[in-house]
């Protein structure tokens, strides 16, 4: 699926990424607090650092700004997580260094993914489809790496379950930012993350 072209007047790159990554931190904390919709480009321009007018030389309307808060939160967690299991080999010990490794991306970013989640039904229905498929391309990356413990003998899953569990995995990581109002009071990192790999590898049935 085809990324979303967002306008921008200015012609420099480097630039252009600068800008915007400033325009992504400031629009986190502000719909965090105050939600997509009752935050202004205004106030978005004024947590960036610059004025309203150089804000709309790099964005077309503040729709443009959720996207690119969706697509930029996607493409780092993905990025994290296929720099960790790049050389990596084939094995249960790698599938598990990679949940833990996602799920400690996703206590550094919980504010950006609960904010995405909120707010991502805001997106016009052209750039929603884009964001979405991002969640899946990030499943993928875990269903590699089942497959290859399948192909080593560590795992013995129907092919149906593949998918499954990958999913499974991202929306464990995510849980630990949604619920944190309760689960980090109970637990550390440490353990959700030895807990939640025991369950989606084994299940609640595994024997010793």
């Amino acid at each position: 699926m085809a990324k979303r072209a967002v306008h921008a007047s200015v012609k420099d790159e480097r630039l252009i990424k600068k800008r915007r990554d400033q325009m992504i931190k400031g629009a986190v904390t502000l719909f965090k607090e105050k939600g997509y919709h009752r935050t202004t480009t205004r106030e978005i321009a004024r947590a960036a650092g610059f004025s309203i007018g150089t804000l709309y030389e790099y964005i077309k309307n503040k729709e443009d700004i959720l996207y690119l808060v969706c697509d930029s939160i996607y493409d780092h967690v993905t990025e994290r997580l296929e720099e960790e299991i790049n050389n990596r080999t084939g094995n249960l010990q790698s599938l598990k260094a990679a949940i833990a490794h996602h799920f400690k991306v996703m206590d550094e970013m919980q504010d950006e993914v609960l904010v995405m989640y909120q707010e991502a039904k805001s997106l016009s229905k052209d750039a929603l489809p884009y964001v979405l498929n991002k969640e899946n391309e990030l499943a993928r990356v875990f269903e590699v790496m089942i497959r290859r413990c399948i192909e080593t003998g560590e795992l013995h899953l129907k092919e149906t379950d593949i998918s499954l569990i990958a999913h499974s995995i991202i929306v464990q990581g995510q849980m630990w930012g949604f619920r944190r109002w309760v689960i980090q009071k109970r637990y550390t990192l440490e353990q959700y993350i030895e807990i939640q790999t025991n369950l989606i590898l084994y299940g609640i049935t595994k024997k010793d």
